[in-house]
C-alpha cells in the first residue's frame, strides 16, 4: 500500500514507445487471478529470488535483482510505466524543475534499441547534430541492446566537462561516432523573437516567433512574458514552433493552450473507469487578441506538444503545419513509495476537444509541409520586363526603388548546402528553415484574409447602421 500519493501528471517521458508504423500485438483476453492465486504467485516470486541468489555462480546483488523485478513488472503494463529508484526519481524532479546534468537528449526504448525522441535545444546533443529518430547503438563502445533504458541514461550522464562517445545511426543507416562533452542542462523552454520573411523589405509585416522546446514548470511564465513583449512590437500574427518538443507537464500544455484561447475545451483525460473523465476548458482572455497563429509540428512533437496543437486546431484557433506528430496519447503520474523511490505509471489517455485520441496516430497537420531545401531559380529583379523597353512609360507614383542586395550575397544556395549549421547565424538558419518560412508566409496570408473579412464586416455594419437611421426617420414621418 502506498503511504502517500504525489500527483504530478506528466507527458514528457522516458520511456516513450508508440510508433504509428508498428504492428499492434494481438490482444488476448485478460484472465484475472483470485486473491489466493495472487498470493501463490508472490510466493513463487520470492522462491525464484531466493533460489537465484543462493545458486548463481557469482555473488548476487539483491537490491538490483529486486529493482529489476519491479521494473519488469511495470514495464509489462506499457512502455511508459517504470520503477524509479531514489536516483531516478531525483533526476526526474530535477528535469521538470528546468535544470539537470547530462547531454540534453530525450530517448526511448524501441525494440531493444535506444531511439532519440528529440534533442533539447542548445544542448551538447543538439550541437552534435543528433536528430529525432536517430538510433544510439553504442555508449562508450558498449552495445546498448542488453541495457535497460535507465541503464543507458545513467551511462550517458556524468560529471559536467567529462566526455562520452556515442555511436549513432540516422536515416541513411550509416553509423557515425560522436564524442560529446557532458554539461549542466539549463532548460529555458521558451525562446522568442520578431521575424520577417526571408528577403522581405524592411517595412514588411513583423511576425512573433515563439519556440517551445519542452513543457516544464517555468514554461507558462516564460510564454506569457514572451507574448507581452511581442505584443508591444505590434506583430501581425504568430508562429508557435513545437517541432521536436518531446512533451512535459500536462498542466503546462493546458495553460499554454489557454493563453491563445478565449473559450472552448482544451483537452479531456479519461482513466480506467468510465466515470473517470476530467475536462479542461479555456478561461476568458486570448493574450494575442485573435491574431492569426500557425503551429509548426513534426515527427518529434509528442504528448504535451500534441495537446496544444490539437486544442488550437480543433477550436479553429490556429492552422497546424508540418508533418505528422509522434502519437503519444497517455498521461503518467509519479507515485512516491515513501522512501525516496516512486512508481511512474500510466493513469489515463487524453483526447482532443473533438474527441480524437492521438495514441499511435498523432496530429495530422492541416497543411503538410515536409522539411526541404529550397533553391532560388530566378532573380528577384528581372532584366526583362516592361521597364526594360527603351521608350516605356514611367510610373510617376512609384516609390524610389531601394537598393536590393545582390543575389550572390543574399542567396548562395549552391554554396551554402555544405555549410555546417553550427556556423550559421540565427538569421541564416531562419532563412534556410523551409517549414518556418512557409509558416511565416501563411501568417501573412491569414492576416490579409482577416483584414478582408473585417473590412467587409465594417462595410456591412455601416450599411446596416444607415438602414436603421433611414428606417427610424421613416417611422417618425409616419407618426
Amino acid at each position: 500500500m502506498l503511504k502517500k500519493i504525489f500527483v504530478c501528471m506528466a507527458l514528457m517521458t522516458v520511456p516513450v514507445m508508440a510508433f504509428a508504423g508498428n504492428k499492434q500485438k494481438k490482444e488476448e483476453p485478460i484472465v484475472h487471478l483470485t486473491d489466493e492465486q495472487i498470493y501463490e504467485e508472490l510466493q513463487k516470486l520470492a522462491l525464484v529470488f531466493e533460489t537465484a541468489r543462493d545458486n548463481f555462480v557469482e555473488e548476487a546483488d539483491e537490491k538490483k535483482m529486486l529493482e529489476a523485478a519491479m521494473n519488469g513488472m511495470l514495464a509489462e503494463l506499457d512502455p511508459h510505466s517504470s520503477y524509479l529508484n531514489a536516483d531516478d526519481f531525483k533526476d526526474f524532479n530535477d528535469k521538470t524543475q528546468g535544470e539537470f546534468g547530462g547531454l540534453g537528449i530525450q530517448i526511448t526504448s524501441d525494440r531493444g534499441a535506444i531511439r532519440v525522441i528529440s534533442p533539447i535545444d542548445d544542448t551538447p546533443a543538439y550541437k552534435a547534430g543528433i536528430k529525432a529518430g536517430d538510433y544510439i547503438t553504442k555508449i562508450d563502445d558498449e552495445q546498448v541492446f542488453d541495457m535497460t533504458l535507465n541503464q543507458a541514461v545513467k551511462k550517458m550522464k556524468g560529471r559536467p566537462g567529462t566526455k562520452v562517445k556515442l555511436t549513432v545511426i540516422g536515416e541513411d543507416n550509416e553509423p557515425r561516432v560522436l564524442t560529446l562533452k557532458r554539461d549542466i542542462i539549463k532548460v529555458k523552454s521558451v525562446k522568442f523573437r520578431e521575424l520577417q520573411l526571408a528577403d522581405a523589405d524592411e517595412d514588411a509585416p513583423k511576425i512573433g516567433y515563439i519556440r517551445i522546446s519542452e513543457f516544464g514548470a517555468t514554461t507558462v511564465k516564460e510564454l506569457r512574458d514572451a507574448i507581452k513583449k511581442l505584443e508591444k512590437s505590434n506583430v501581425v500574427g504568430y508562429v508557435l514552433d513545437v517541432r521536436n518538443n518531446p512533451g512535459g507537464y500536462l498542466t503546462a500544455a493546458i495553460d499554454v493552450s489557454d493563453a491563445f484561447l478565449d473559450d472552448g475545451e482544451i483537452v479531456s483525460t479519461r482513466g480506467k473507469e468510465k466515470t473517470d473523465i476530467d475536462r479542461n476548458f479555456a478561461t476568458k482572455g486570448d493574450m494575442v487578441n485573435g491574431k492569426p497563429i500557425v503551429v509548426l509540428i513534426n515527427h518529434g512533437s509528442a504528448s504535451a506538444s500534441e495537446i496544444v496543437a490539437g486544442a488550437l486546431q480543433d477550436n479553429g484557433r490556429a492552422l497546424v503545419m508540418g508533418s505528422q506528430s509522434f502519437g503519444k496519447g497517455s498521461v503518467q503520474q509519479q507515485k512516491p513509495l515513501g522512501d525516496g523511490t516512486a512508481i511512474h505509471i500510466t493513469i489515463a489517455r487524453y483526447f482532443t476537444p473533438s474527441g480524437r485520441s492521438i495514441q499511435n496516430e498523432g496530429i495530422t497537420p492541416d497543411i503538410e509541409v515536409l522539411q526541404s531545401k529550397v533553391k532560388v531559380l530566378e532573380k528577384r529583379d528581372s532584366d526583362y520586363s516592361e521597364a526594360s523597353f527603351k521608350n516605356s512609360l514611367k510610373n510617376d507614383d512609384a516609390k524610389k526603388a531601394k537598393k536590393s542586395k545582390s543575389s550572390d550575397s543574399k542567396s548562395k544556395n549552391d554554396d551554402e548546402d555544405d555549410v555546417d549549421e553550427k556556423d550559421l547565424s540565427e538569421e541564416e538558419k531562419d532563412a534556410r528553415d523551409y517549414q518556418l518560412q512557409r509558416g511565416l508566409s501563411m501568417v501573412i496570408a491569414m492576416t490579409k484574409m482577416q483584414m478582408t473579412v473585417d473590412d467587409r464586416r465594417a462595410v456591412v455594419d455601416k450599411e446596416n447602421a444607415e438602414k436603421e437611421k433611414t428606417k427610424a426617420k421613416t417611422d417618425i414621418k409616419k407618426k
